[in-house]
């Protein structure tokens, strides 16, 4: 892990503290970068859903259903 030294504004660390549940800076601030990515990364899902890279509409179930035992009572 990286050590790097930043200014942090007080108040607003403060703020991120008890809305993430976090006592320490380096808590914090590691808190707030995941948070960061988790948020892009369901933008992105979100965005391929938009964009029709990702079909929610299919089900795998409806293969299953119409498989070789069902051709054979057919």
């Amino acid at each position: 892990m990286a050590r790097t030294v930043i200014d942090l504004d007080d108040d607003l660390l403060a703020e991120a503290q008890k809305a993430l549940g976090t006592s320490t800076k380096v808590g914090t601030v590691n808190a707030a970068l995941f948070e960061v990515v988790k948020r892009l990364r369901r933008q992105e899902f979100f965005d391929a859903i938009d964009s029709g890279e990702i079909d929610l509409t299919y089900d795998a179930r409806d293969e299953a259903s119409s498989g070789p035992h069902d051709q054979a009572a057919a």
